[in-house]
């Protein structure tokens, strides 16, 4: 009985050391982090257009940051509409780069969002538009001068 008790012991105090090295790792941070904060939108393709013509596609992985009174299950749950709002708006008028058809104008892709998530989540809710990464779906030639 008492080799049980021995055994068991190391296996029960796992979890207590490891929640003790966790809250060390936040101390030594020095500050309060807001985990979570976000609302992450799958990938979406938006179109590069050039002289009314379709020159390549771009995938932009986009992350909205939100206040801290944001309401954060809530607002996942309108990801869908998050996303539908960055199509529109990308198809409406491409976030085309006239230097570079293999990227597209991020801060215009910002402003756009920004302004499209204001308005689906609420006033004083979203914080920032990021877009996290680019990649386009064929490599083009820079564009002539």
């Amino acid at each position: 009985m008492l080799r049980r008790a021995l055994i068991a012991l190391p296996l029960i105090l796992l979890p207590a050391a490891a929640r003790g090295a966790e809250k060390k790792a936040e101390k030594k941070d020095g500050e309060a982090k807001e985990v979570g904060q976000y609302v992450d939108l799958s990938p979406v393709a938006l179109p590069i257009v050039a002289q009314g013509r379709l020159v390549n596609y771009i995938f932009v992985y986009v992350r909205i940051n939100l206040t801290g009174r944001a309401d954060v299950p809530r607002l996942r749950e309108k990801e869908p509409l998050f996303r539908d709002a960055l199509v529109r708006a990308g198809h409406r008028t491409p976030f085309t780069l006239p230097s570079d058809y293999s990227k597209i104008d991020t801060a215009k892709l910002s402003a756009a969002l920004q302004r499209d998530a204001a308005a689906i989540a609420g006033p004083g809710l979203i914080r920032s538009v990021v877009v996290t990464s680019q990649s386009p779906r064929r490599r083009v030639a820079t564009p002539k001068a």
